[in-house]
């Protein structure tokens, strides 16, 4: 992966290859179903269907998770990514799947030989890949959800650390309503919503505004058009204020703690704050504090 010279924390750096003469708001090359810019150490990734409200298509998929990978391998390096902004194009975050992608899977069901795998569940377990990469990785990874969240958008919009929802956001979870089960999604809609309201919105075909969604768990800031700007540059001020390793490893150990009583993690815990402790970040950190200076991990 190549980036921009500049030491500039704000320098457009783009995945892949080197950031195009075109701009900023050039596709990455290599990419055709998303946008992918680095600034500074936030990975900016643009669901880029704006004709389809940004379905998501099987090339879509492959190229978030290529996204992803790339960025998770910049750790430790200089100019690393640190956090993942997911949005959508044209004033939608993602209509769900795309209809295109499950025709060609349901035609190759019908003529594949006996024993073969299935192509249906194949396309559904390649969005699944992509929710569980999402949930699991150690970078901070920030939904920004405006117009509408359907189907596999609200699965990721589940996954994300943290989501900010335009307050005129719509979202759907209209699965059951049109014959098929939420089955990917099931797991996070859980974990993010309980077992109750996900299973309600499941059954029901859930309809959903964007004050719902956040009196419900589902997101946890509501933003006005014209507010965005602001509310997303606090909210990466605040991560990026956070040592990378420790978030990651808090994140890790969260995700554990879903499945596990607390009894059974006061050790593991317990070395994972020693080991925080007395890592190069621990130490930055308490001589941070006690200097009364910023860490040399926050960016301003």
């Amino acid at each position: 992966m190549q980036v921009s010279e500049s030491n500039s924390p704000l320098a457009p750096m783009y995945i892949a290859q080197a950031a195009p003469e075109k701009g900023a708001d050039t596709p990455a090359p290599g990419y055709g179903h998303i946008r992918a810019e680095q600034v500074g150490a936030v990975l900016h990734i643009t669901l880029n269907r704006p004709e389809a409200r940004n379905a998501m298509s099987l090339q879509m998929v492959a190229e978030l998770q290529q996204a992803l990978q790339a960025a998770e391998a910049t750790a430790g390096n200089e100019g690393a990514v640190r956090v993942v902004v997911l949005r959508g194009a044209g004033g939608h975050f993602c209509a769900g799947a795309d209809l295109k992608d499950m025709a060609g899977a349901r035609m190759r069901s019908m003529q594949r030989e006996a024993g073969a795998p299935d192509p249906i569940a194949e396309v559904n377990a390649a969005f699944g890949r992509l929710c569980v990469a999402y949930a699991q990785t150690p970078l901070a990874v920030v939904a920004v959800l405006e117009g509408t969240v359907m189907g596999g958008g609200f699965g990721l919009a589940c996954v994300a650390d943290v989501a900010l929802a335009e307050d005129s956001a719509s979202f759907r979870l209209p699965e059951t309503s049109l014959g098929v089960v939420p089955a990917q999604i099931a797991p996070f809609l859980v974990e993010r919503l309980g077992y109750s309201q996900a299973k309600r919105l499941a059954v029901t075909g859930g309809r959903l505004d964007a004050t719902a969604a956040h009196r419900m768990g589902l997101v946890h800031e509501l933003y006005s058009a014209d507010d965005l700007p602001q509310t997303l540059s606090r909210v990466l001020s605040d991560l990026l204020a956070c040592a990378p390793g420790a978030l990651a490893a808090t994140k890790a150990l969260m995700q554990q703690a879903r499945f596990s009583p607390a009894a059974d993690l006061v050790e593991q815990a317990a070395a994972v704050f020693a080991h925080s402790a007395q890592s190069a970040e621990g130490l930055e950190g308490m001589t941070a504090f006690i200097q009364k200076r910023k860490p040399t991990w926050a960016v301003t």
